[in-house]
């Protein structure tokens, strides 16, 4: 799972710095509180990216837990900063899709952390 972690976190990056390329571009027809919406997706997008290369990184100390940090991570991100994508470029709300993100992503870092103590104890 190693790989995938660190290839889910590499792509994801991508994807968010091209995301900010566009964005500071000046998309056609997005008011400011839509660009404010596209910023916080890329901001969210950033750091769980860097968050699936720590799973990577972590795996082979974390065990079961940091790959399920890792599959929290990418299923959070792209769930909420999908739907926040959507919204944001097409007004296309998808409604409890945000939230069921979000709740992944904060599901993920509390993995990592049960992971991070789990292995202090097999240590």
């Amino acid at each position: 799972m190693q790989r995938l972690w660190i290839g889910l976190g590499g792509l994801a990056g991508l994807a968010a710095v091209a995301l900010a390329a566009f964005t500071a571009h000046g998309p056609r027809g997005l008011d400011q509180e839509r660009l404010a919406i596209m910023h916080s997706a890329i901001d969210i997008q950033i750091w769980h990216a860097l968050a699936l290369l720590a799973c990577g990184l972590w795996v082979s100390r974390g065990g079961k837990l940091a790959d399920g940090a890792g599959a929290a991570f990418a299923l959070g991100a792209l769930l909420f900063c999908g739907s926040l994508y959507g919204s944001a470029l097409y007004e296309f709300h998808l409604g409890i899709v945000t939230p069921i993100g979000g709740t992944l992503l904060m599901l993920g870092w509390a993995l990592l952390v049960l992971s991070a103590i789990a292995a202090r104890h097999q240590a």
